[in-house]
């Protein structure tokens, strides 16, 4: 099983940059993808998830700001983030769940500077 993430940058405050969380080793289209970040310093916390009927969840720091969403066709998962705030400044992760083990990808730096 492999993740890998992309889509991390620069950005400017208000900004917006997506996110992609590319799997293989599984059949992609029953997996539930969580997305997590980590700022420097702190914990790993959870951002958002997508189950394998496409329903989501967000954290309350980024509901209304982020979206998140599948293409079962490319096993890939997304996280569109707009109005980017400094605080949302960290590595991203996607995770996924398979035969009780839980694998990350190497994460994606998202830095909100002016």
């Amino acid at each position: 099983v492999r993740l890998v993430e992309s889509g991390g940058g620069l950005v400017r405050p208000g900004g917006s940059l997506r996110l992609a969380c590319a799997a293989s080793g599984i059949v992609f289209s029953i997996q539930h993808v969580t997305w997590y970040r980590q700022r420097p310093g702190m914990q790993r916390r959870y951002v958002a998830d997508i189950s394998r009927d496409g329903l989501t969840n967000y954290d309350g720091s980024v509901r209304g700001r982020f979206t998140v969403s599948r293409d079962n066709a490319e096993d890939t998962a997304y996280l569109q983030m707009t109005n980017l705030e400094p605080e949302d400044t960290a590595v991203y992760y996607c995770q996924v769940s398979f035969q009780r083990t839980d694998y990350w990808g190497q994460g994606t730096q998202v830095t909100v500077s002016p």
